[in-house]
């Protein structure tokens, strides 16, 4: 038998604020906390994936990075996307790409804590 993976199971941005990352996360975004979060990062209680902002793993270092996460697509799910994009907006979040229709419904992206892009899509 070949051991294969089932697909993500955990998500975790890499941040220098854990705390304020997490701030963001709640107020811009809606996500809550998870009761419980391992010493260095905060979980949110997010379906079907666990979702989390934590302390940089050693030998990370984020500000030898242009920015973070590049070359990778962060997707997340939302009830509707135009509300939440005008939501972000209103609030000053930078926006780099506006609504548009995409294969998952409507899409966009945003800066999110410490410059990583998140599209939202659906709704």
């Amino acid at each position: 038998m070949t051991a294969t993976l089932d697909g993500p199971d955990f998500i975790a941005l890499q941040v220098r604020d854990v705390e304020a990352a997490a701030a963001f996360c709640e107020k811009h975004l809606g996500l809550r906390r998870a009761p419980a979060s391992p010493p260095g990062a905060v979980v949110f209680t997010t379906q079907p994936i666990a979702f989390a902002v934590r302390e940089p793993l050693p030998g990370v270092d984020l500000d030898d990075v242009a920015r973070p996460g590049l070359g990778v697509a962060l997707w997340f799910r939302t009830t509707d996307a135009q509300a939440l994009h005008d939501q972000l907006a209103d609030a000053g979040v930078p926006i780099v790409a506006p609504p548009q229709e995409s294969p998952f419904g409507l899409a966009f992206t945003f800066i999110g804590p410490e410059g990583y892009a998140i599209t939202a899509h659906g709704g």
